[in-house]
């Protein structure tokens, strides 16, 4: 228990952008401000390397996992069945919240502050997974978006406004599904997911 919860705690740590990918997590450093054993640690990073968030290299440590472009398709493929389909058939995604979330991203756009439109544009996704109702996939997405943070960390070395170019795309999602339209919704969404993957795998394979 104490090391899921330790494990739950660095994915945390990773969304929130505590860290960036290619660091060294150092055990001792991490321990202590976890609040837990070495080998509670090891334990939770044995965890973290069977999702992919972290790699354990011989000899020299424990290090963030930086994505390629294979591990780009690979996620967004599992994002564009688990995200429609529950705006589809989650039945309580709060479209009003979609909104509030789009709005935010703009108003940061605006403001010029990148990470908080980072921010944004998660907390957007998070919404639309929420509607399923369902720990299990809620806990599934903040796996797949504890990865996807180190993907997008990636990207924007490459692009720092990266993440402007979704906020129309949101803003479609949500409108239809306010429209009372959840299967319009899914279809933009779907179609907004595999833009998106091809951009940032494109921009890995530069």
């Amino acid at each position: 228990m104490r090391a899921a919860q330790a494990a739950e705690r660095l994915r945390r740590a990773i969304t929130a952008e505590d860290y960036r990918p290619g660091d060294r997590l150092r055990e001792v450093e991490a321990a202590r401000r976890l609040g837990v054993s070495r080998n509670t640690l090891r334990e939770a990073f044995a965890m973290l390397a069977a999702e992919g968030l972290v790699a354990r290299e011989p000899h020299r440590g424990v290090f963030l996992a930086s994505p390629t472009a294979e591990d780009v398709r690979s996620l967004y493929a599992a994002r564009m069945v688990l995200e429609p389909a529950a705006l589809r058939w989650g039945g309580a995604t709060d479209a009003e919240a979609l909104l509030a979330a789009v709005r935010r991203a703009e108003d940061a756009h605006t403001r010029g502050d990148l990470a908080e439109v980072a921010r944004a544009n998660q907390a957007f996704h998070q919404e639309i997974v929420a509607g399923a109702d369902s720990d299990v996939l809620a806990h599934t997405m903040q796996q797949l978006l504890a990865r996807m943070r180190l993907v997008f960390l990636s990207a924007e070395r490459r692009d720092p406004r990266f993440h402007g170019g979704f906020i129309e795309d949101n803003r479609r999602v949500a409108e239809a599904l306010r429209a009372g339209k959840p299967a319009r919704a899914a279809e933009l969404l779907h179609s907004s997911l595999a833009r998106t993957r091809d951009l940032v795998a494109g921009m890995m394979e530069r």
